[in-house]
């Protein structure tokens, strides 16, 4: 027997299978909408839809009665047809688009962003390239109620679907804070349904997206390993059977066997290719490729989900994380000079990494942080709980480059950790920056000290302990609703968020 009851009026057994479908439903909201239209013969409904047979047969079995057929084809009955339009928004598939308005609107995100980073393979997607995106997930997917999740989003594709799906719900993930800031400031400015969270996906995603996402959009680093990773991330993040990945790639046509062995990768991971869709993409930059990629529409199999994920940290195709520059282990004079430094041995670095607390391993840990493209350094002092610790960057890292960089870094951590940076330490390539903790009591340092547990409920135990146990637990957490600067995150662990978002709950804190 269907587990949808028979009894059941005939619009709410095509509601459950439209909720069935999930974000593919969108298709079946279209032979609604030629029903609602007038009569339609079964094969005309099977063509223009590209829905299956079989599965226009049972939703035209589930509307019953609500639907008639006669020699012209099949039709909403009347007194059904307004009820369905209502119910289903069928209307809106066929609404008039704002495209002029939205193409300058998107240009000027695009213009007001941040400047791309090579080590970090970003080559900026044209706003034309940005809208068509979002045009197609809402032409192709039923995006009112969908979360959308976009790994990487320096192309700001997240801010174009707002702007076209406002009833979606939009996450974006990325390593670059300066992309997640500047998300975070439109979207604040323009009402738009984003939210920002931060990830290295090198090191995993934050929990809360795991078996979340509907769609995941991602535009990766044009290698083997980048396409694998961040599919790989991609897959861990899809909420069911029904959702997709959708993939931006590119090779020159004189370099096939390149495209040849990311297909591979894709396929060794599961994915069915659904659609590639040529130069779909088109870019301000990447000539080498003709400055145009394809669309890779991919459904993940039961195989892609159970893969175990260990990659190397190299996948870009530029800089010191390109796949040609994995950092070599340190060699025994350089650690003798960071050890003199520190007046401790250091007989190896430790690998980065902040999926979990960082538990010290020796009496001053030194993490390996070369690689790092500028978020690492914070991430670590965040996971890291040693008495004293030290980092190793290179010596042109952001965070070390100006003596405001060093101060705002500082800053932020002062209630964990007293901070200092020593440029050209061991060396002229790199820095080494020393943290030192701090030992007065505080909820900025009790936050800081737990940043993977949920923002809220660590906040609420800082306070509650401060007032010597004096406030109830919901009298706690009323004071934290009523200080916390963006409601949302008290949901989140602190270690993902943006690092403005993190500034700003420390301030409120405080």
């Amino acid at each position: 027997m269907n587990a949808h009851s028979h009894s059941a009026e005939p619009i709410e057994t095509v509601h459950a299978r439209l909720t069935d479908a999930g974000v593919l439903a969108r298709r079946l909201r279209e032979v609604l909408a030629l029903l609602a239209e007038g009569p339609h013969p079964l094969d005309e409904l099977i063509r223009r839809t590209a829905v299956p047979r079989r599965t226009v047969e049972d939703l035209l079995a589930a509307a019953g009665p609500d639907v008639t057929a006669d020699r012209e084809g099949h039709r909403l009955a009347p007194h059904s047809r307004d009820r369905y339009r209502e119910r289903f928004g069928l209307d809106e598939l066929t609404a008039p688009a704002r495209r002029l308005e939205h193409l300058e609107l998107l240009r000027g995100f695009v213009a007001g962003g941040p400047e791309p980073r090579t080590a970090l393979d970003h080559v900026t997607a044209t706003p034309e390239t940005v809208l068509h995106r979002a045009e197609w997930l809402r032409d192709n997917y039923d995006m009112p109620g969908a979360r959308l999740l976009c790994l990487g989003d320096h192309d700001l594709t997240s801010l174009a679907v707002g702007l076209l799906c406002p009833e979606a719900s939009i996450t974006v993930v990325d390593v670059d804070d300066r992309i997640l800031r500047h998300i975070d400031t439109v979207a604040a400015e323009h009402g738009l349904p984003v939210r920002t969270l931060h990830a290295d996906l090198r090191f995993g995603v934050p929990p809360v997206l795991e078996s979340w996402a509907d769609v995941v959009f991602t535009d990766p680093p044009y290698t083997p390993e980048g396409i694998g990773l961040f599919a790989t991330r991609a897959a861990e993040c899809l909420a069911g059977a029904n959702s997709r990945v959708l993939i931006a790639y590119g090779f020159s046509a004189r370099t096939p066997a390149l495209g040849h062995k990311v297909q591979q990768e894709l396929l060794r991971l599961g994915m069915v290719f659904e659609a590639i869709l040529p130069d779909f993409h088109r870019y301000e930059g990447a000539q080498a490729i003709g400055s145009a990629s394809d669309l890779y529409v991919c459904q993940p199999t039961a195989h892609t989900r159970k893969l175990a994920l260990r990659q190397a940290p190299g996948i870009y195709t530029h800089g010191p994380q390109s796949v040609e520059a994995l950092a070599e282990s340190a060699p025994p004079e350089f650690l003798r000079a960071i050890g003199d430094h520190l007046d401790v041995p250091v007989p190896a670095l430790h690998d980065p990494g902040w999926s979990r607390p960082v538990r010290a391993a020796q009496d001053v840990p030194v993490y390996d942080l070369r690689a790092d493209p500028g978020s690492w350094l914070l991430r670590m002092l965040l996971a890291c709980n040693a008495s004293r610790a030290a980092f190793l960057v290179d010596n042109n890292h952001p965070d070390t480059t100006s003596e405001n960089a060093q101060r705002a870094l500082a800053d932020l951590l002062a209630a964990k950790y007293a901070l200092r940076l020593h440029r050209s330490t061991p060396d002229a390539e790199h820095a080494l920056v020393v943290a030192d903790a701090v030992h007065a009591a505080s909820t900025a340092r009790h936050l800081l000290e737990r940043a993977h547990g949920k923002v809220g409920n660590v906040w609420r135990e800082a306070l509650i302990a401060e007032s010597g146990d004096r406030l109830t637990k919901r009298q706690a957490r009323a004071r934290v609703d009523e200080l916390a600067p963006h409601p949302d995150d008290l949901d989140l662990r602190l270690i993902d968020l943006p690092r403005h978002r993190i500034a700003d709950l420390l301030r409120a804190a405080g």
